[in-house]
């Protein structure tokens, strides 16, 4: 690839991450008998899956770097996979669509019967963090959680991004706290956690339940939020729920941020 070409793949890329839009990275990084794209060949691909700028050769490999770039961005972890002959596979032992060791393989239909490993990467939407209520511990968190790549909201927004991580933060402290937790409760955030001992907490899912809310979404709220840390003070109650917050935000994977 020329520099020029990584270049816009790089300018495609930014516009992209600008937009908040998921994406994925592609790389070969191994070619074996004939092959129309050799090794450092790059591409940028939409969240659908197709090239939007770049080059991976022909067809040959376009459905399984598509079925790659899909996993990437639903696990949130980056694929290797390898596209080989049907009867290359069959003396490996392995056959098409089967994992192994981290690499999954795919068959080349093609004439050309090349071998090619591919890189792919996702690139996920900085990860949205609402924080509901004027506490001194919302507050402090409003503050803090920007510093560490969150994109922070005081309201519950309308919409949800497809690959997006959604987490909500409900640090009202007595001050429509009911009002909070049903919508909250009634969006499909990734993780909710509640600022509030167990026992107050215990007393707000009774009355959740009694109006119909789901006992499964209650049950999952994180009450009291944060990882116990002997915080006191409201900025470290606030440090305690961010570093919570990055346990979970790892689990999910890279964003565009890192």
């Amino acid at each position: 690839m020329t520099p020029g070409m990584t270049a816009d793949v790089d300018s495609v890329a930014r516009a992209l991450r600008d937009r908040g839009e998921a994406f994925a990275f592609a790389t070969i990084l191994r070619t074996v008998g004939a092959t129309a794209a050799k090794p450092g060949a790059k591409a940028v691909l939409g969240a659908d899956g197709a090239i939007l700028h770049g080059w991976l050769g022909g067809g040959c490999t376009r459905g399984a770097v598509k079925a790659a770039v899909l996993r990437a961005l639903e696990e949130g972890r980056p694929q290797l996979v390898s596209v080989a002959p049907e009867e290359l596979l069959a003396d490996m032992g392995v056959a098409p669509g089967q994992e192994v060791d981290g690499r999954r393989y795919a068959r080349n239909g093609c004439p050309s019967k090349g071998s090619i490993e591919i890189f792919v990467e996702p690139c996920l939407p900085v990860p949205e963090l609402v924080v509901l209520g004027a506490s001194p511990v919302a507050q402090a968190l409003a503050g803090l959680a920007p510093q560490f790549h969150w994109q922070v909201s005081g309201a519950v927004p309308e919409a949800a991004s497809a690959h997006g991580q959604r987490i909500i933060v409900i640090a009202t402290q007595g001050q429509g706290d009911m009002d909070a937790l049903t919508a909250a409760l009634a969006e499909p955030f990734d993780h909710v956690a509640f600022v509030g001992s167990r026992k107050k907490f215990a007393a707000l899912a009774t009355r959740l339940k009694e109006a119909g809310v789901d006992p499964a979404r209650i049950d999952a709220v994180r009450a009291p939020a944060g990882l116990d840390i002997g915080a006191v003070t409201p900025e470290e109650i606030a440090l305690s729920i961010l570093a919570e917050l990055v346990q979970v935000r790892r689990g999910r994977g890279p964003s565009c941020a890192g």
